[in-house]
């Protein structure tokens, strides 16, 4: 009996290893030489202008005391929420 167990594991064991038989160059050339497409391919996607860090000219826009009055704007905006709308399980609306 003992020895039909040992046998057993050890088929078993030999049979696990050959699955790690195959080397990197067998098992997966495709995936290897495609590595990191996906990502390049996504990152050239998104980019608007590749070039863009090579121009030294200034951005213009609109002035400092019209930003300024322009984001005060906003920031006050965010304060107040605006109100939510509630459907009650009746089926009414309620603004409160």
């Amino acid at each position: 009996m003992k020895a039909s167990f040992t046998s057993l594991i050890l088929a078993a064991l030999a049979t696990g290893l050959a699955g790690c038989a195959g080397t990197v160059e067998t098992t997966t050339p495709y995936l290897d030489q495609h590595f990191g497409e996906a990502v390049n391919q996504a990152k050239a996607q998104q980019t608007v202008n590749p070039d863009a860090s090579r121009n030294t000219d200034p951005v213009a826009g609109i002035d400092g005391k019209a930003a300024k009055e322009a984001l005060d704007s906003y920031h006050e905006g965010m304060k107040t929420p605006a109100p939510a709308t509630i459907i009650n399980i009746g089926g009414g609306l309620s603004g409160r």
